[in-house]
């Protein structure tokens, strides 16, 4: 069973003057329109419970208003709780004084914003080596660093231009290479591709596989944008109205929605190039076709299943062990949208 690097637990979060008192009505099942028509008090969180695996990318996403950048900023106490435990590599982040929350934010988690943070009389290489600074390392040191962060995400040359004459997407790398190069375990992620074209953003999702693939650190990864978790993430936490509605495997959400709500959440993306092989394999089954890897697309898959002589190729997961397997059949049916009808969910 993977490490939990970060567990929230029964985490509240209510915006208002008397939040202790309008807490009892949310716990007595209040709704978050109720809590506001009534008690002129806004739900930023509902009882939210969440253990994030270490060394993978937890996407948290939702609709705006859905409390996906509220619950971010509670994980380095940004925003202070009305109720609730958030704890660290099993240290209580609500307990800790002013000091060890200090170095929290400077040593172990680093932040990357949407709106990139950067200082604008600050050149490239100075961005790229703040948080360093504010650690503490020596300049050297410190300029070493920023520089092969820099060359890693693309910006070698860059060095000492301004914010100002950078593209939007060169601005995130930056950010991303002042992030990368405090060397902290956990990286938060709020909006921070959002704000980028489309062709950037596919660059930028690129390029943050590519890092994770060596560093393995742990990242928090905030969106609202569905195809972006499923490239990117290790699990998928959807939060609507404050509360999460459904949290696990990426695949588990697009084979088995919890609800209404998330069929209707997940019903326009592309099913050929998001559901894997693995979500479909027949265990203990095997075929004539070529061996296929459990996370190929069915798009991918689709060409062997067609050529193979039964239509069923044999699945292995990443480490080569049988994982069943795909028939041609359960392809093709898989690609059909799941409907929703009223609260129930239908399978097509």
């Amino acid at each position: 069973m993977a490490e939990v690097k970060v567990s929230i637990r029964n985490l509240y979060k209510i915006f208002g003057d008397t939040p202790e008192k309008a807490l009892e009505h949310v716990k007595a099942g209040m709704t978050k329109p109720e809590l506001m028509d009534q008690q002129s008090h806004a739900l930023g969180l509902n009882n939210i419970n969440l253990d994030i695996p270490a060394k993978g990318i937890q996407v948290i996403m939702g609709l705006s208003g859905s409390g996906k950048s509220t619950l971010i900023r509670h994980l380095n106490r940004l925003i202070e709780p009305t109720s609730g435990e958030i704890w660290i590599d099993g240290e209580d982040v609500l307990a800790m004084d002013a000091k060890q929350l200090r170095d929290l934010r400077r040593f172990k988690m680093s932040m990357v914003f949407q709106k990139f943070g950067l200082l604008p009389h600050r050149t490239v290489l100075e961005n790229a080596l703040y948080g360093l600074e504010i650690q503490g390392v020596a300049a050297k040191e410190a300029e070493e660093s920023a520089r092969k962060w820099l060359d890693r995400v693309g910006l070698a040359g860059f060095e000492e231009q301004y914010p100002s004459q950078l593209s939007g997407g060169q601005q995130q790398r930056v950010g991303l290479a002042r992030a990368l190069a405090t060397d902290a375990d956990i990286l938060l992620m709020d909006e921070a591709f959002s704000a980028l074209d489309p062709l950037i953003r596919t660059d930028m999702q690129s390029i943050l596989l590519e890092l994770q693939e060596e560093l393995h650190k742990t990242i928090i990864f905030i969106t609202h944008d569905l195809d972006e978790a499923l490239n990117i993430a290790d699990g998928i936490a959807i939060l609507r109205d404050g509360e999460i509605i459904q949290s696990g495997d990426p695949q588990d959400i697009i084979m088995k929605p919890a609800d209404a709500y998330i069929t209707d959440f997940i019903k326009d993306i592309n099913r050929a190039k998001v559901v894997r092989l693995r979500s479909i394999a027949r265990k203990g089954e095997t075929g004539a076709g070529e061996t296929l890897r459990g996370g190929m697309s069915i798009e991918q898959a689709l060409p062997m299943l067609t050529r193979a002589s039964d239509h069923t190729c044999p699945v292995v997961s990443r480490t080569g062990e049988p994982l069943g397997a795909v028939k041609l059949d359960d392809a093709i049916n898989a690609l059909k949208p799941i409907e929703s009808e009223g609260d129930d969910v239908r399978y097509a």
